[in-house]
């Protein structure tokens, strides 16, 4: 996908989109427990309406936070006044100059699917200091009977955990329509995918599976000598 077509899209979610709850908002915690306790530099790679920075905010010094989207940069942004140590940022991770900056960890939900896996990974490894940790969180694409069921199982609890959250059963019938047509352009990894890339690029990674249709990267690089 472009990065045009991802911008188009989701500056029509953004503008749509009322709640501050969605689907990876389950995860969140599992990627905060092992954010280091003394993170002070932090990349987030596609923050969207930063629901997830300003939790990250929390338990880093300084978070820097990017999208390729004006109008969730400018929702994030909006609903951000009081986190003076988040940076939203306009930008495309592929390219922006990161001069000499380094980070301690590096977070994404739901973003890599839109990024070449392998260069997004090796400028993720790149980006990170000697002992720097990466976080991901995305989507799987499931393979045979046993992912199918296991999605089948997923699927209640997701509708409940949403009408838990937001008092519907699923997003309204326009936030629906704009998700579908973005889905249109979307592409995931199997799990052994993922597990082969991380062998590959993060020897030591450990990859998960989890219900609600994601898979997760906790990985640590080595600290010098």
């Amino acid at each position: 996908m472009s990065a045009q077509q991802i911008k188009s899209d989701f500056d029509r979610i953004a503008l749509l989109s009322s709640s501050d709850w969605n689907h990876n908002s389950p995860f969140y915690d599992y990627l905060l427990r092992h954010v280091p306790p003394d993170c002070r530099n932090l990349l987030e790679i596609g923050c969207g309406m930063g629901q997830f920075s300003r939790r990250l905010a929390q338990r880093s010094q300084r978070v820097l936070a990017l999208d390729l989207s004006p109008e969730m940069i400018r929702i994030a942004r909006e609903r951000s006044t009081g986190y003076w140590n988040i940076d939203f940022e306009l930008a495309d991770v592929m390219t922006r100059d990161f001069g000499e900056e380094r980070f301690d960890c590096i977070a994404s939900i739901a973003t890599l699917h839109h990024l070449p896996a392998t260069k997004i990974l090796n400028l993720s490894k790149r980006l990170l200091r000697p002992g720097g940790l990466l976080l991901v969180v995305d989507l799987v694409q499931p393979e045979g009977l046993i992912d199918n069921l296991a999605n089948l199982v997923a699927l209640p609890l997701s509708v409940s955990n949403y009408f838990l959250h937001t008092g519907r059963l699923r997003p309204r019938r326009e936030v629906r329509a704009a998700w579908d047509e973005h889905a249109k352009h979307d592409s995931y990894l199997t799990i052994a995918e993922v597990t082969k890339l991380c062998a590959e690029i993060l020897p030591g990674a450990a990859v998960k599976k989890h219900l609600r249709w994601r898979y997760s990267i906790v990985w640590q690089k080595a600290a010098e000598g």
